[in-house]
């Protein structure tokens, strides 16, 4: 605990607004003479999460800011800091997801309609963001694109996290962009797959019937040094669990579904035939 409060002494606060919200925390907490504990018990989470805060390795969140307002009678103070340190190049729903990813020790991901974000290719994101965003413009188009791009980093770095992917078949099928995005998306999965061995994929056939996860993305991600997490995502919003017992249910049904997939080498086969079936279109 020590430890941890002293190198959150280390942290510049003006690097940004998040390490300016953790500097503050940090300053407000131990001037009401609050360990992060102690805090913690206040705000009704674990002193670990404050640290995480107070180190500015976590988004800070609207609901837990009005608390700490609360409790160290800050007025609105935390509230307004957590505004400003939550702007993000992301969807709100997702920026906080997104971030996790850079921590992450794992990351096993089932996507029932749509290639995983980041094993996306750039034709294949610009065809799928416009098709999402059809009212916005091409410079707001342009920048998620190249957000979700710049998630792809993590997996040429050296401390990569593995990484499980289970894609339903019609993920395979259903044609995004020309038949020419399709083709050269599904032959860089067969790639990525074949070239980097901490990418496992998997193909959960038609064939396989009903699963647990049929009505949206699931994300289920593990870390060195925090508790798991899952992210479920639907059109247009998203949802960050954190609750231990129903991210223990989630991973429970990922387990299942990756065991009524196909294995990794069937799983290429069959991608790298639906990859030539829109090839040859």
């Amino acid at each position: 605990m020590a430890g941890r409060q002293n190198r959150n002494h280390d942290l510049d606060p003006y690097t940004s607004p998040r390490t300016f919200f953790g500097s503050e925390l940090r300053r407000a907490r131990e001037a009401a003479g609050l360990s992060q504990d102690q805090l913690g018990e206040r705000v009704f989470c674990s002193g670990t999460y404050i640290g995480q805060f107070e180190s500015a390795t976590r988004r800070p969140q609207p609901d837990l800011s009005r608390l700490l307002d609360e409790v160290l009678g800050t007025g609105e103070h935390f509230q307004r800091l957590c505004e400003l340190a939550r702007k993000s190049k992301h969807a709100d729903y997702f920026a906080d997801a997104a971030e996790l990813e850079i921590r992450a020790k794992t990351i096993s991901e089932y996507a029932p309609m749509l290639v995983p974000g980041l094993l996306q290719t750039e034709a294949y994101a610009r065809a799928l963001i416009s098709a999402a965003q059809r009212f916005e413009s091409h410079e707001a188009v342009e920048s998620l694109v190249q957000a979700r791009l710049e998630r792809q980093a993590i997996l040429a770095d050296s401390t990569a996290p593995l990484l499980w992917i289970v894609l339903h078949e019609a993920a395979l099928r259903v044609r995004v962009g020309s038949a020419h995005v399709m083709a050269e998306q599904l032959t860089r999965l067969v790639a990525t797959a074949g070239a980097n061995r901490r990418v496992l994929i998997q193909v959960l056939p038609f064939a396989a019937g009903a699963d647990a996860f049929l009505n949206g993305t699931t994300i289920y991600m593990t870390f060195a040094d925090a508790p798991s997490v899952t992210y479920a995502e639907s059109a247009y919003t998203g949802q960050l669990i954190e609750e231990p017992a129903l991210v223990a249910q989630y991973q429970r049904a990922y387990d299942l579904t990756k065991a009524a997939s196909l294995s990794p080498e069937a799983s290429l086969s069959l991608i790298e035939s639906a990859a030539k079936d829109f090839a040859n279109q």
